[in-house]
């Protein structure tokens, strides 16, 4: 079924994005890159030198889903871990400058923090070196960062969580998470990868990209409508989500609703400069639209439209309410 929401109404929606609160929950990262240029090989190996001439720092993971949802307008909380490193700090300082509560960032002096950093030669990247520990957060350091989830969710509206693998979210963690937000009455948002979906079991909304869908559902998704209604509706059931968001690239995002209505939204035509980050605008602009009254088929409509805006911009980017407008 194709969506198109009335100019009025989405006008209505993202008007009231900036009454509204968020809880982020999730793998903290740091998002380095190097620029430069390539004009020798080393002396030392068959590799390429490369002169940094510049250099950029942008908040990653989880703290990209707190950036794209304060960028249109949101109140953020941010609740992650951190290791006790000088990267570790700028990222907090990153997110604090941008005026959202980080005292639920809890320090694990046993991790590092989460970083990635790309080397960029002529626009193109050429290598990326990731420091990081992925094992689960020890039960000292999950109890902490519960006890920070609790004690800030009675001033948020909603939770999203944002899980990338690197060691936040746990069956324990997970379900815990999903029984405090039941309890305080907040509605749960998550993004999660194919092997903790199912460990968040009863969120409110679901979100994976294809390539998760079909690592979850153990094949491709379906050409064929009734295929892939059926393919959905394995994966809702298996989630017991109340709604299934798959977003599928050029071909728009699909959703299905534990009523059994099943959604196909068309992708927007638009000049694609770069996809990286697009899902975290995506899964940010459905919950912010949700919290803000829409309805489900509302908030998955304007969350395809978000996501259209923001693959036009070169690197991990955000779009702020106004490009939102203008898309429309």
């Amino acid at each position: 079924m194709d969506v198109r929401l009335s100019e009025k109404r989405r006008w209505e929606i993202i008007d009231r994005f900036a009454s509204r609160s968020v809880l982020v929950v999730g793998d903290l990262m740091a998002d380095e890159y190097l620029y430069g240029s390539a004009r020798r090989i080393s002396q030392e190996g068959p590799v390429m030198v490369i002169e940094v001439d510049s250099d950029e720092f942008k908040p990653g993971g989880a703290a990209n889903v707190a950036n794209n949802l304060r960028a249109l307008g949101a109140a953020v909380a941010v609740a992650g871990v951190i290791g006790d490193d000088a990267i570790g700090r700028t990222l907090v300082d990153s997110l604090d400058s941008s005026m959202m509560d980080v005292s639920s960032v809890v320090v694990d002096v046993s991790r590092p923090t989460t970083r990635k950093t790309r080397v960029v030669a002529q626009s193109q990247q050429v290598l990326r070196v990731d420091r990081e520990k992925t094992s689960p957060i020890s039960p000292g350091v999950a109890e902490a960062l519960l006890g920070q989830v609790s004690r800030i969710l009675p001033n948020v509206d909603g939770v999203l969580v944002s899980d990338y693998r690197k060691g936040v979210v746990t069956p324990q963690s997970a379900a815990a998470l999903i029984d405090l937000a039941r309890s305080a009455g907040k509605p749960l948002i998550t993004n999660p990868k194919p092997q903790s979906a199912v460990w968040l079991r009863g969120a409110r909304v679901l979100s994976l990209n294809q390539i998760e869908a079909e690592g979850l559902g153990g094949g491709p998704l379906p050409d064929d409508e009734q295929a892939l209604r059926a393919f959905g509706e394995r994966l809702a059931a298996l989630t017991d989500a109340d709604a299934l968001m798959v977003t599928r690239g050029s071909r728009g995002l699909c959703l299905w609703q534990r009523s059994g209505a099943f959604h196909a939204i068309p992708a927007h035509l638009v000049e694609v400069a770069d996809i990286a980050g697009a899902g975290d605008t995506t899964i940010g602009t459905m919950a912010l639209a949700l919290l803000s009254g829409a309805s489900d088929v509302e908030a998955a409509e304007l969350a395809n439209l978000a996501g259209a805006c923001v693959v036009r911009k070169h690197g991990v980017a955000t779009i702020s309410p106004d490009e939102l407008r203008s898309a429309i």
